[in-house]
This record gives C-alpha cells, sequence and structure tokens, in this order.
C-alpha cells in the first residue's frame, strides 16, 4: 500500500494528489493536521526536512513532488501517462518547471510576506514578485493558444503542477481577463475531476490563507 503524508490545502500536494485521483491510485492519506499528531512524528520520522508531500511505497519514501509522479508512473502506472516519451516528455519537464519556478515560487513569494506579519512586510518584494508573476502570465497565454491541456494534447505532468501554481496564483494577483487563453486553461483545470477534488478536500482549511481567500473557486 502507497502512503502519502500531505496536506489538503498545500499546493505541492494538490500536484501528487491530482495523479494518484486521475489513475484511481490505491493509497493511504497521512494528513498532516494537528488531530493527527501520530501522522506528523512518522513524517518527520522519515524525512527530518519536513518539505511535503512525501510518499512512501513499500517503506522506501519518495519526495519532491515531480520525482513522486515520475515514480508512480514507473512502478504504479495507469490509464494517464504523465510524462511522455521523447521530445513531448521534454516539453512536460520544461512546463513542470516552469509553473513550479515561475508561478507557483512567485506567488509563494507574495504569501510568505504575509506570513511574516504587518510589521515585517517588503512592499518591494511583493511588487516584484507580483511584476514577475505577471510577466509569466503574459508568456503562458501565448503559449496555450490553441492548447486543451500544457502540452501534446494530453493532461500530463505539466498540468498537474499548472492547477494548484494557477488556482493559488490568480488568488495573490488575478490573470488579466485579456489574457483569455491562460483565464480560460485555468477555468478547464479546475473543472477536471481529479483537480476538482483536490480542491473541494482543501476548502475546510481556507482560513489558513493568509491573504484572505476570496468568494470564488
Amino acid at each position: 500500500m502507497l502512503e502519502l503524508y500531505a496536506h489538503p490545502f498545500s499546493s505541492y500536494c494538490w500536484k501528487v494528489l491530482i495523479p494518484l485521483y486521475e489513475n484511481a491510485t490505491p493509497f493511504k492519506y497521512r494528513i498532516l493536521e494537528q488531530e493527527f499528531p501520530e501522522n506528523g512524528a512518522e513524517f518527520g520520522r522519515l524525512w527530518p526536512i519536513g518539505k511535503f508531500p512525501l510518499l512512501v511505497d513499500d517503506g522506501r519514501p519518495v519526495m519532491e513532488s515531480s520525482v513522486i509522479i515520475e515514480h508512480l508512473q514507473r512502478h504504479h502506472p495507469g490509464p494517464v501517462t504523465f510524462i511522455p516519451e521523447g521530445d513531448a516528455g521534454l516539453e512536460v519537464r520544461m512546463l513542470d518547471r516552469i509553473f513550479d519556478n515561475h508561478v507557483m515560487g512567485q506567488m509563494q513569494r507574495v504569501v510568505a510576506d504575509a506570513l511574516r506579519g504587518p510589521e515585517r512586510h517588503d512592499p518591494v518584494e511583493v511588487e516584484q514578485a507580483k511584476a514577475a508573476l505577471q510577466k509569466s502570465y503574459a508568456w503562458l497565454d501565448g503559449w496555450m493558444e490553441g492548447r486543451e491541456w500544457a502540452v501534446a494534447g494530453a493532461f500530463s505532468l505539466a498540468d498537474c503542477a499548472a492547477a494548484p501554481s494557477l488556482f493559488y496564483a490568480d488568488w495573490v494577483d488575478p490573470i488579466p481577463e485579456a489574457l483569455a487563453n491562460l483565464g480560460g486553461y485555468r477555468a478547464r483545470l479546475l473543472a477536471r475531476p481529479s483537480v476538482a477534488r483536490a480542491i473541494d478536500e482543501a476548502r475546510p482549511y481556507r482560513a489558513y490563507f493568509p491573504l484572505g481567500a476570496p468568494e470564488r473557486d
């Protein structure tokens, strides 16, 4: 049995939950919340660095969301292939890095500033992060022209990265209405059953969002 140590509100945990749900892969969900202290204790023993999600496969810990998804494809394959062969696979990995580094990473800079508290806010940091987000939005809008999913016409690792990235980034700094390709892509992602399930499971924890969760999505 696979075990996943994760939190329902975490963007990188969504990234792994989505492929698990896509392929209906059986796993035990070890939720990292205060009401389950035994999960936190075991997680800390298995991975002292403490970054989640963490997958445990027959006693073997697997770290980092992109690697976990590749591990699932290699050892627990299902009908959806998340990393195709050849050049399409390179594009999938490229978009995965773009969403993680240039969307999720910039969004998290703004969230981290909010978590520091009003006495330690850095308006310049927030302004720079939002400017970088808008630059990424514009590039992605062009990339998504004529595409349903991020790469090769099929749902992939890139879309697993895109869903939580764009979900939360749009909360932090909304995607401009003029970027209809990107806005439409975000809407398709949120409507996909695996993503919608992750969103619904996270709803009880929306109060954790330090900027205040909007009344949408």
